[in-house]
């Protein structure tokens, strides 16, 4: 892992991004980044209440305007109810507006239906999350936009785009079996799904982006779905490219994770990750401190299942013991707290408040 080396752009940015890199790089940051994520149903729940809250931590929102928030707009169609196929052919489902669905519905199910099937093209297409196909000469302009007015460039694949894909298409029950008796069509079918991946990374890296974001969960509560060495086996090669391909280019790779990591954490970083953003709670204040502190770039998603059920005191404490655990004088600690609508009002205000006080907004 290269720790000490700012990227080429660290010059030409804005004092947000350059603490950021500065975090990501160990190279002191000023303060911890810190970001707070509202999900859309939170939103429709809190309305006004909500709002109110966001305008008075403008460091952490910094481009919110009052009034610019429609908190019945649920977003793409993966929050919204009800069914859609996406262009995998998996079958989303979703009782809970404004979070997301499940897939339910998985075009190879049976094996039988794999020589005939056709995946989406990766550039003319997509997976067919929002509806609409990648708009990729708005991404550019974006790309063009955000070098110019110092932010950092950035892209990304959608979230499931590896291992959780092939579970998609095939069933989780299905692939688990797959992976314990090293089905041969596993392979081909892992390739199919790489493939694609590269084809967007290469569009991406194409376009110009400074850094890439990878969204999958590769982990369950408490353990891994399947063991180390099978992750090393069949998984491991397809991050060392798509991350490799990236640092080829000199391009930051960011990899969020729900679940139980902290065996793979290692190998993650062996293929060129620069920021992992795991849970508190599936993972754990030790685990991460032994596999990842000082060597990797925590951004930590604080742990999801106290935020509902204690008080703001207990939010507090919290936050500032994982900075005592976790942060080093060199940096490589960023904090994320995300605010699902069973999260009351004053933690909210807590994350928020405790963010202050310990660092400040990201960028």
């Amino acid at each position: 892992m290269e720790k000490l080396r700012l990227p080429d752009y660290f010059a030409e940015k804005k004092p947000r991004v350059k603490n950021y890199l500065r975090a990501t790089y160990f190279k002191e940051p000023d303060w911890i980044p810190c970001t707070v994520g509202l999900m859309p149903a939170t939103w429709k729940k809190y309305r006004e209440d909500l709002e109110e809250i966001v305008l008075d931590h403008p460091d952490l929102f910094p481009n919110y305007e009052q009034g610019s928030r429609d908190f019945d707009d649920l977003g793409d169609r993966r929050y919204q109810p009800g069914q859609f196929t996406d262009n995998w052919g998996c079958l989303w489902d979703n009782i809970a507006p404004g979070l997301d669905g499940a897939v339910v519905g998985h075009p190879l199910e049976d094996w039988a239906d794999f020589p005939d099937y056709e995946p989406p093209d990766p550039i003319e297409e997509g997976d067919g999350w929002t509806g609409s196909p990648p708009d990729w000469e708005e991404i550019e302009r974006e790309i063009k936009r955000a070098k110019e007015e110092g932010r950092l460039a950035r892209g990304g694949l959608n979230h499931g785009f590896m291992y959780m894909r092939l579970y998609y298409l095939r069933g989780f029950n299905n692939l688990m079996l797959d992976f314990a008796r090293e089905d041969p069509r596993l392979d081909k079918l892992i390739d199919t799904v790489l493939e694609y991946n590269m084809a967007q990374i290469e569009k991406y890296l194409e376009l110009g982006v400074e850094f890439m974001y990878f969204g999958g969960d590769l982990g369950l509560q408490d353990r891994l779905p399947i063991k180390p060495e099978k992750f090393r086996q069949y998984l491991k090669p397809c991050y060392e490219k798509m991350y490799g391909r990236c640092k080829e280019e000199g391009v930051g790779v960011y990899q969020h994770s729900d679940g139980h990591i902290l065996e793979i954490i290692p190998d993650l970083v062996d293929c060129g990750l620069d920021i992992i953003n795991p849970q508190f709670r599936a993972n754990g204040l030790d685990g991460l401190e032994e596999v990842a502190k000082g060597k990797v770039c925590i951004n930590l998603d604080l742990d999801r299942q106290l935020l509902p059920f204690t008080d703001p005191q207990g939010v507090r404490e919290h936050v500032k013991e994982a900075v005592e655990r976790l942060n080093t004088p060199q940096g490589g600690l960023m904090l994320y707290g995300e605010a699902e609508p069973d999260v009351p009002l004053e933690n909210i205000r807590a994350i928020c408040e405790t963010f202050e006080e310990i660092g400040g907004g990201s960028f």
